[in-house]
């Protein structure tokens, strides 16, 4: 017998829990972190939060990049627009969570509906050039924002009410709640990725002409998938303005862009697993070697260009090869 054929049917007979055990690992270390950090944690839970805020982001992403085969170079401005709707509402005096997060996801979602319209129409190096475009304008109208505060971001006195008592105050409380939005979206992603909805979806990336002979309206399926990917995007927003206080539009710009592919790249493109293990590895990855040097991206660069090719897949490929699937 071969050793691909030995590799296929040890796979075969590995144990039905094998496959499921990494994103219980994931969320299972994220669930446990601040009890294992202890009082004095306040530096781990806040990189943790990043984690999961960019996490979230990430997944939206790999909604439409891994499953759809739709490449977003602006992704970076439903982030954006969902952190300026948290952080404009505050400033109003309107900064409750009842309110900010639903509108986050709307304003994110409407503008995904407004450009995917337009952007849809386009494909390949096209629908980058387009949605990095219309990232940029959304860069730029932030930054013209003056009343907001301009280039210089907006300060946000103190994070979203929750029905008016101040529980994101206590940094556990805010966590958990990071930690509940990153896990509910995750498995909001697999139940969608697994119904019609994701199969009619991958299917379109695969031969779109196919699927449109079989019936099925590729576009409105990609609309709204490109929809979905905004709102989730809304939520990554409304988090991280709350997590750093702060609103600006460098949430918006194009290298932000880039930071959520290199996630995806890191972690394995297409398997949602990997958005959330790319996003820890890339947030702790990178704070670990600036603390090294100033310098880190040189050092960072060549890790990535190494997983690139050696380790097809990503990081999950990696794990797949020994035995985890994902």
């Amino acid at each position: 017998m071969s050793p691909t054929a030995l590799q296929t049917e040890a796979a075969a007979r590995a144990p039905a829990w094998r496959g499921r055990l990494l994103p219980f690992v994931l969320f299972g270390l994220l669930a446990v972190a601040p009890p294992l950090a202890g009082q004095g944690g306040g530096y781990v839970l806040t990189l943790l939060e990043q984690v999961m805020i960019f996490a979230i982001a990430a997944l939206g992403l790999d909604l439409i990049v891994g499953f759809g085969g739709l490449v977003s170079f602006g992704h970076a401005a439903f982030i954006g627009l969902g952190a300026y709707a948290a952080g404009i509402l505050a400033f109003h005096g309107l900064g409750d969570t009842a309110l900010a997060l639903p509108a986050a996801i709307l304003l994110s979602a409407s503008f995904a509906a407004a450009t995917g319209l337009i952007c849809l129409r386009t494909r390949g190096v096209y629908f980058i050039m387009i949605t990095l475009a219309f990232g940029q304008m959304a860069f730029f109208t932030a930054s013209s924002l003056a009343p907001y505060g301009g280039d210089d971001g907006l300060t946000l006195r103190m994070r979203s009410p929750v029905f008016g008592f101040d529980l994101f105050g206590n940094e556990r409380i805010f966590y958990y709640a990071t930690f509940v939005a990153a896990l509910g979206i995750y498995l909001f992603c697999r139940a969608a990725i697994a119904s019609r909805f994701g199969r009619v979806l991958r299917g379109a990336k695969e031969n779109p002409t196919r699927m449109t002979a079989l019936g099925y309206e590729v576009f409105r399926y990609q609309l709204a998938a490109y929809v979905i990917s905004g709102a989730i995007g809304g939520v990554a927003g409304f988090f991280i303005a709350n997590a750093t206080n702060f609103v600006s539009p460098a949430y918006m710009s194009w290298q932000r862009s880039g930071e959520l592919i290199v996630m995806l790249v890191l972690g394995g493109i297409g398997t949602l697993d990997g958005a959330v293990l790319g996003a820890a590895a890339y947030i702790l990855l990178s704070e670990y070697l600036s603390q090294l040097t100033e310098h880190w991206a040189m050092i960072f660069g060549p890790l990535l260009v190494a997983v690139v090719m050696f380790a097809r897949g990503g990081l999950i490929g990696a794990f797949r090869r020994i035995g985890w699937r994902a």
